[in-house]
């Protein structure tokens, strides 16, 4: 079974869309639980509308707001499956995401697993371009650039909770998959544009500055050092810049 975690804060204008996505996978041995970090808005109405006509949607609460990063860990901490997928409250998965990473994870026995991205603007428009995901990615090479996006993982839970990293002041997905490939595994990867990915300017990552420091707090966490740290954080400027130019 797949455990979906979904950690979400004031989410009610894209939490319905997010969840519909799951309910609609063709893949259904799930279940998704939805972690409402002391949400202000109509979040938590939101889910407890759509669990209470599908049983695999379990709402769990903070007791306090406590961060992405805490949350996600309580959703983890609560989970059942063997298998961990991570679905950001305000994107989506196109209907066969589940399903044909499973197919790959067969056919490979991998432990860890992501797709392609398409994205779309703050108000749900799709943009004309795609992230491609390359067939095996290692460790060295995900240094150069996260391909890897957080929603389109897929993960062995004991991997997950084994790596987990918990701090808002860097990309703690980021610190997990370097984690998981620094002994010496690949990720294996979907080329397909399974994960609709949403771009808002006030995520953690929407601020260019801010994201290329927490990206330099990852590679310091992982146990780079200085020098190290900075050619690989070249690399993410450029591979960066590129990227944007598509998506502008």
């Amino acid at each position: 079974m797949v455990s979906i975690i979904m950690a979400a804060y004031n989410a009610e204008k894209t939490i319905e869309q997010a969840i519909n996505s799951v309910l609609n996978q063709t893949y259904t041995n799930f279940e998704l639980l939805v972690v409402n970090d002391c949400s202000k808005d109509g979040t938590v109405e939101s889910v407890k509308s759509i669990a209470a006509t599908d049983g695999r949607v379990r709402l769990i609460s903070n007791e306090k707001n406590s961060g992405v990063s805490y949350t996600r860990k309580h959703g983890l901490e609560e989970a059942n499956g063997s298998w961990i997928a991570i679905l950001d409250s305000d994107d989506a998965w196109a209907p066969e995401k589940l399903e044909k990473q499973i197919e790959l994870q067969n056919r490979t026995n991998a432990d860890l697993l992501f797709t392609g991205s398409t994205f779309m603007d703050s108000d749900g428009q799709l943009i004309d371009w795609y992230l491609h995901a390359p067939a095996e990615i290692t460790y060295r090479q995900l240094l150069k650039q996260n391909v890897l996006s957080n929603s389109s993982a897929l993960v062995r839970k004991e991997l997950y909770a084994k790596f987990y990293a918990v701090g808002d002041g860097m990309h703690e997905d980021f610190a997990i998959w370097l984690s998981i490939l620094k002994e010496g595994r690949k990720a294996y990867g979907v080329d397909e544009p399974l994960l609709i990915y949403r771009i808002a300017k006030s995520s953690k990552s929407g601020n260019k500055v801010k994201a290329a420091k927490m990206n330099w707090n990852t590679y310091r966490y992982i146990g780079l050092n200085p020098l190290s740290a900075l050619y690989y954080e070249c690399w993410y400027m450029v591979k960066g810049l590129l990227k944007y130019k598509n998506l502008k």
